[in-house]
C-alpha cells in the first residue's frame, strides 16, 4: 500500500537541486563538549575559503548536509556549515539537551578554526526549534542553563563554553517536536500495547465524527471534513491526556532503573546472591524502547475549518493521513523513555519555541510557506513571530510554497527555493556582509 507523499518518492525534498557555482567542500568530524562526535560538510566559496559570514543549517535528525539553501549562500560569498547531529536519520535516543551541544560545536568550529565573524543559524522545519532552544541556552551564563533533562539526567550545558549565533532564520519552522506531537498524536488509542483498540468517540477518522473518507488511495478525490467544535475541543484535550499517560510510562521505566541503581549502591548489595546481583545490574542497565503508535491525527490534515490556508489535503508525509496513521513512517515512532520526555513530549520537553523565542533578541527572519501541511498560520506561524523578542524581526510569507519549498512531483527545478533565497541572501548581506 503506497501512501507516502509524491515529494518523497524521488528523494528527500529538502536536498539542493544544483551545486554552488564555484565552491570548496570539506567533510568534518566535529566533537561536542560531552565528547560525542558528529559529522558535517563545510561549504565555502572557492574565492574566499575563510568568509567573514557563515550559516549553520541543522535538524534534530534529518540530514541537511545538502540542504537547498547552500548553493545560493555560497554563490553570494557566505559559507555554510551543513551538519548532522549525533543522531542522523534516527531519533530513538535523541536528547535535545545533548544535540544542542552539536549545534554549539558547529559554531565553535567556524569561530575558532575558520575565523568566521558573523554566524547565522538557519532552522528549517524541526531545525528552527533546535536552533531556538540552542540560542536561548547559549545566551545564558554557566550555572543558569538547564541542569537536568526532563528524564532527570545531568546535562553538560553548564560545563560547556557556548557560543550564541549573531542572527536567526526560521524557514517553515515549528514550535518544537514535542509541541508538534501534542497536535498530531491520536487520542483514540486506549492501550499503548494494543494499538488497534480505539475509542470511537475520539477517532478523528470516524465518519460519525465528521470525517469524509476519500475513496481513492492517493487521496485525489478527498473532500475537506467538518467537525463539531465540541468534538475538536474534546479531541485536543484527549491528545494532551495521552501524552501525559505516555510520560507516566516513560518516568516509571526510568524509575525502575534508578531503583536498581540504588540497590546496587547500597552496602547490602554485596551480601546478595550472584544471581540476584546480576539481575539488579541488568535492570539498572536496561533501557527499553517505547513504540508510539498512531501519530498522524491532526485535524488540520483533513479540515480547513479551524486554521484555513492554501495547503493541500493531507500531511507532508501522505495524502492519506487516515491510513498513514497506521504505518511505520511518521513522527516519534520509537523512543527511549529519556528521548520521549526530552524530544517528543510536548508536556515535558524543554524545546519549546514559545518559551525560547522571547529570550532571543538577535536579528531574526521568519519565513512562512503558505501551502505548508505541517505548519499552520494561526496555530504556529503567527504565535511564533509574535513571541520573538528581536527588535529587528521580519515576517515573509510565500503563499504558494510547500514545507520544503519543493516543486511539484517530477519537476527538476525549484523556483520557490529561488524566490526564498532572493529574500534570505539580501537579508544576510545587509546585516552581516559576506
Amino acid at each position: 500500500m503506497q501512501l507516502i507523499a509524491k515529494t518523497y518518492w524521488a528523494g528527500a525534498p529538502m536536498n539542493m537541486r544544483r551545486y554552488p557555482q564555484d565552491y570548496l567542500v570539506e567533510s568534518l568530524i566535529l566533537k561536542a563538549a560531552d565528547f560525542r562526535e558528529h559529522r558535517g560538510l563545510w561549504w565555502a566559496p572557492r574565492r574566499n575559503p575563510k568568509p567573514k559570514t557563515a550559516a549553520v543549517v541543522m535538524h534534530p535528525r534529518g540530514d541537511f548536509t545538502h540542504h537547498y539553501v547552500i548553493p545560493r549562500l555560497v554563490d553570494a560569498g557566505i559559507g555554510v556549515m551543513a551538519a548532522n547531529t549525533r543522531n542522523p536519520n534516527n531519533d530513538v535516543t535523541t536528547i535535545h539537551e545533548e544535540i544542542i551541544l552539536d549545534v554549539n560545536s558547529s559554531i565553535s568550529f567556524l569561530r575558532h578554526k575558520v575565523g568566521v565573524k558573523n554566524i547565522i543559524l538557519i532552522g528549517n522545519s524541526g531545525g528552527g526549534a533546535l536552533n531556538g532552544f540552542f540560542q536561548a541556552q547559549a545566551k545564558k551564563p554557566r550555572g543558569k542553563r538547564i541542569a537536568k533533562t526532563p528524564g532527570g539526567r545531568r546535562t553538560w550545558l553548564n560545563d560547556a563554553d557556548m557560543f550564541p549565533a549573531d542572527g536567526m532564520i526560521y524557514i517553515s519552522s515549528h514550535k518544537g517536536e514535542g509541541m508538534i506531537m501534542n497536535e498530531i498524536i491520536d487520542p483514540a488509542v486506549v492501550d499503548e500495547t494494543r494499538p488497534h483498540l480505539s475509542d470511537p468517540a475520539l477517532d478523528l477518522y470516524e465518519p460519525r465524527n465528521g470525517f469524509i473518507c476519500p475513496r481513492e488511495l492517493d487521496g485525489n478525490d478527498a473532500a475537506w471534513s467538518e467537525y463539531d467544535p465540541d468534538f475538536i475541543a474534546r479531541f485536543r484535550a484527549a491528545q494532551i491526556d495521552r501524552v501525559r499517560r505516555i510520560d507516566a510510562i516513560a518516568r516509571s521505566l526510568i524509575e525502575e532503573s534508578r531503583e536498581a541503581e540504588a540497590i546496587r549502591n547500597d552496602p547490602g548489595f554485596a551480601r546478595l546472591s550472584p544471581e540476584r546481583q546480576r539481575d539488579i545490574m541488568r535492570r539498572e542497565a536496561f533501557e527499553p524502547v517505547m513504540t508510539i503508535y498512531r501519530t498522524m491525527a491532526n485535524p488540520h490534515y483533513v479540515s480547513q475549518q479551524f486554521d484555513p490556508s492554501a495547503r493541500d489535503y493531507g500531511s507532508i508525509f501522505s495524502p492519506r493521513p487516515d491510513l498513514m496513521n497506521w504505518k511505520f513512517f511518521g513522527f516519534g515512532r520509537y523512543a527511549t523513555p529519556h528521548a520521549w520526555l526530552s524530544t517528543w513530549s510536548g508536556v515535558s520537553s524543554f524545546a519549546n519555541q514559545l518559551h525560547d523565542l522571547p529570550q532571543i533578541d538577535e536579528p531574526s527572519l521568519f519565513i512562512n510557506a503558505g501551502k505548508d501541511q505541517e505548519i499552520f498560520p494561526k496555530t504556529d506561524a503567527e504565535p511564533m513571530f509574535a513571541a520573538m523578542a528581536s527588535k529587528d524581526k521580519t515576517f515573509v510569507s510565500f503563499d504558494d510554497a510547500r514545507h520544503y519549498f519543493e516543486p511539484p512531483f517530477g519537476e527538476k527545478d525549484a523556483p520557490d527555493v529561488e524566490r526564498l533565497m532572493d529574500v534570505v541572501v539580501p537579508w544576510v548581506l545587509e546585516r552581516f556582509g559576506a
